[in-house]
């Protein structure tokens, strides 16, 4: 049965391989029906945010109609469309492979590969059926957590004969069978219900603090590159060209870095490789140009304009 206190858990090892369920079909009433999966929160749609979280998920499945999205998924849904939450995650779970299902929903602004990884190693620690975020309010998030599949697929089957179908199920039939343990992460299990709660989230990802990573992020999923690199480096980089060449230097450096890196098909070591080498030469040519300017300086005391020739 589910372990109502929470449990702290060491989560410092190597997460195991798992497969990913997103739940994404739902009617979102309190947001008017709107199509909450595709709101952008941060320049991005909800559903690719938390597809980014489960990027090292061995397969990812989408219970919901197909939709475009950053990541390749599998699509699963429910009978009847609609069915709810527990006749959706049975849908996805069906595709799954691995021991363990991260199971999430598709409204998770700040939700990262962290604490996935965290829900992971803690389940493994822990021997438990599954463990699950709480939020600020100290509430189980059954939708963002990690499960042990067998158990998970034995208590579904038993709803399923008890009840004769999953459609209409509350969550709670499912976790109450379960052992659950659980792990504070109030931003993490940030969920956007309302229209209310996406303009929180939006707020909170323009504050300085977030905005350049989140932009960052933002970019890479439009532009279809999933590269992770070192931002202080190419920020490093841009002063140094700014400074060294001139202000229009620095997007044009980073750009042909970029592109230098790309054409020889490398990663995120052949990027810092070849801002290393530009910042080098930003150096090397503001340290000659103060040298031009210092020795012009010094012919100009030498004094004046030269006499002319006598005749």
């Amino acid at each position: 049965m589910s372990d109502n206190a929470p449990v702290t858990l060491a989560t410092t090892g190597t997460a195991a391989p798992y497969d990913a369920v997103v739940l994404a079909g739902g009617a979102a009433r309190r947001l008017g029906g709107a199509d909450k999966p595709g709101v952008r929160v941060g320049g991005r749609a909800l559903l690719d945010r938390v597809l980014a979280a489960c990027a090292g998920a061995r397969t990812t499945i989408v219970v919901a109609a197909p939709r475009p999205t950053a990541r390749p998924v599998r699509w699963a849904r429910e009978e009847p469309a609609g069915g709810g939450p527990v006749a959706a995650l049975e849908a996805g779970l069906r595709l799954t492979t691995a021991e363990y299902a991260v199971v999430l929903s598709a409204d998770l602004p700040f939700l990262e590969q962290s604490a996935v990884q965290r829900l992971l190693a803690a389940l493994r620690d822990s021997g438990a059926d599954g463990t699950l975020l709480t939020d600020a309010a100290g509430r189980d998030q059954p939708l963002v957590a990690a499960y042990r599949t067998a158990p998970l697929r034995r208590e579904l089957a038993a709803l399923a004969a008890g009840h004769g179908s999953l459609t209409g199920l509350p969550l709670r039939r499912l976790t109450g069978a379960l052992h659950l343990t659980r792990l504070p992460d109030p931003l993490a299990s940030f969920d956007c219900d309302t229209w209310d709660d996406i303009a929180d989230a939006r707020a909170r990802i323009r504050e300085h603090g977030h905005v350049l990573d989140e932009w960052i992020s933002a970019v890479k999923d439009e532009l279809g590159i999933d590269l992770d690199v070192d931002t202080g480096l190419l920020l490093d980089l841009a002063r140094d060209a700014a400074h060294g060449v001139a202000r229009p230097a620095a997007p044009l450096t980073t750009f042909l870095v970029g592109y230098a890196a790309a054409q020889g098909k490398g990663g995120p070591e052949a990027v810092a490789e070849a801002s290393r080498k530009a910042a080098a030469l930003a150096l090397r040519w503001e340290a000659e140009n103060k040298g031009a300017e210092g020795s012009g300086g010094d012919r100009g005391k030498g004094g004046g304009t030269s006499a002319p020739d006598a005749g």
